[in-house]
């Protein structure tokens, strides 16, 4: 089943489930930290079909924070607190519509996360958080509990700095392969 997504690009959504599907043969959960409307929730949803893993979304369903100066740029103006906006509900709903079992879901904004708020072991991640600290502290969170892909997106796009700012600064020191597919990086252990 294809879903509409009106944040990722159908390119970009064939490569988050080709590599999802990848990381089907691995050991834990999946991960999704920025869902907004749970477009890409849904896919992994399906792909996860008939396999053991669990898929664990996370957003602060209040919208998008407080830019820090990090993130400026004006191209990115439109990106304002409190856009994005979606309750939980709506999501919740969107799945039992779906017909799909319901996530772990975690209403929280990303720096009031802790570790046991993750699973123990993570396979797949997709970090959709649009600011530098949201997406430095999605990595802190799932960096010592991933032992598959990462996928941030927005990395390279013009209108949200912060995101590259962000992963070019955790990637410092570490030993692993990246590369980059549209907007997004793509991060294997």
């Amino acid at each position: 089943m294809t879903w509409k997504n009106d944040q990722v690009s159908e390119v970009e959504t064939e490569k988050i489930l080709e590599l999802a599907r990848k990381c089907l043969a691995g050991t834990g959960d999946f991960v999704e930290l920025g869902c907004y409307k749970g477009d890409t929730s849904l896919l992994l949803a399906e792909a996860l079909q008939g396999s053991d893993h669990i898929l664990y979304i996370y957003d602060s369903f209040e919208g998008l924070p407080e830019k820090s100066a990090k993130d400026e740029s004006a191209l990115g103006e439109n990106f304002k607190s409190g856009e994005l906006f979606v309750t939980k509900r709506e999501v919740k709903e969107r799945f039992l519509r779906a017909g799909y079992k319901l996530p772990v879901i975690k209403k929280a904004w990303f720096n009031e996360l802790t570790d046991a708020d993750l699973p123990e072991r993570i396979a797949f991640a997709f970090l959709d958080g649009d600011f530098y600290e949201s997406i430095r502290d999605s990595l802190k969170l799932i960096e010592k509990k991933i032992n598959g892909i990462i996928i941030v997106h927005d990395y390279l796009n013009p209108a949200l700095p912060g995101v590259k700012k962000a992963v070019d600064e955790w990637l410092i020191n570490k030993q692993v392969k990246t590369s980059t597919f549209q907007s997004m990086i793509i991060i294997n252990d």
